[in-house]
């Protein structure tokens, strides 16, 4: 998944994705100069923050 899809899926804004992936710790992979995530890391990811 690309930003904008990770966006979309949060139901957050882009900027949002952008500036929190880092501090929220949002799974992402640097490939090239594009960032993109795994559906499954994403899924994780979010189970971690509601438990």
């Amino acid at each position: 998944m690309d930003i904008q899809q990770v966006a979309n899926y949060l139901n957050k804004p882009r900027s949002w994705v952008y500036e929190n992936w880092r501090p929220e710790g949002i799974p992402f992979k640097k490939i090239g100069q594009s960032l993109r995530c795994r559906p499954a890391d994403l899924e994780r990811w979010i189970d971690r923050q509601e438990g």
